[in-house]
C-alpha cells in the first residue's frame, strides 16, 4: 500500500472537541504531498489535529484562496502547453471536482507522509505549514507574476508529478455523510 497525501474540504476547521459535521472528499496522491495540495492549503494556512490519527499532523486552510492560486497556476502552465490533451483533462477533472467539493476550508492529512521518516510528524507538519507551503505559494505567485520563467518550465516538464492526483468523492480514507 502507497503511503498518502489525503486532501478533503469542509465547513469548519477540525479542533481539539472534533472533527466537521460534514466532510468531502477532494484528493489523494501517492507517496508526496504535491504542488497542487500545498497550493490549495496555501491561503490562511494552519496546522489542526488530524481527522484520521491521533497526532496533529492535519493543515487546514482558506478553500476560495486556494482553489484560486491553483487555478491561475495551472492557466499560466497550460500556456506552455497547448497541445497536450492530457493536460487539458487533468485541468478540467481537477477544477470540475473543486467546484462541486466546494467549502470554506481544504483540509490536508499528512499522516501518512510525515510518518516515513525517524523525523517528529508534528514537527514535521509545523515545518510544512511555516516553511514548504510558504515557500510553493511564493514560487507559484513570483511565475504568475512573470518573475519565475525557470521554475514554471520544471513545473511544465513534470506536470504529472505536481497535478495528476487522484479526484474523487471518495478516497482511501472517507467519512459517512
Amino acid at each position: 500500500m502507497a503511503n498518502r497525501s489525503y486532501l478533503y474540504s469542509a465547513d469548519s476547521m477540525p479542533n481539539e472537541t472534533g472533527i466537521p459535521q460534514r466532510i468531502r472528499c477532494i484528493s489523494e496522491h501517492n507517496w508526496d504531498i504535491p504542488l497542487a495540495h500545498k497550493l490549495l492549503v496555501g491561503r490562511g494556512t494552519t496546522q489542526v489535529p488530524s481527522m484520521i490519527w491521533n497526532p496533529p499532523v492535519g493543515i487546514a486552510a482558506d478553500y476560495t484562496g486556494g482553489a484560486d492560486l491553483l487555478r491561475e497556476l495551472l492557466r499560466l502552465v497550460g500556456k506552455g502547453l497547448e497541445g497536450d490533451a492530457e493536460f487539458a483533462d487533468c485541468v478540467t477533472r481537477t477544477t470540475a471536482h473543486l467546484d462541486k467539493q466546494r467549502a470554506e476550508y481544504f483540509v490536508l492529512e499528512t499522516g501518512e507522509i510525515v510518518s516515513m521518516t525517524d523525523d517528529d510528524p508534528v514537527e514535521s507538519v509545523r515545518r510544512l505549514v511555516s516553511e514548504d507551503i510558504p515557500d510553493a505559494v511564493a514560487e507559484a505567485e513570483a511565475a504568475i507574476a512573470g518573475r519565475n520563467d525557470d521554475w514554471l518550465t520544471s513545473v511544465r516538464v513534470d506536470w504529472q508529478k505536481h497535478f495528476a492526483s487522484f479526484y474523487s468523492d471518495a478516497l482511501y480514507f472517507s467519512f459517512p455523510g
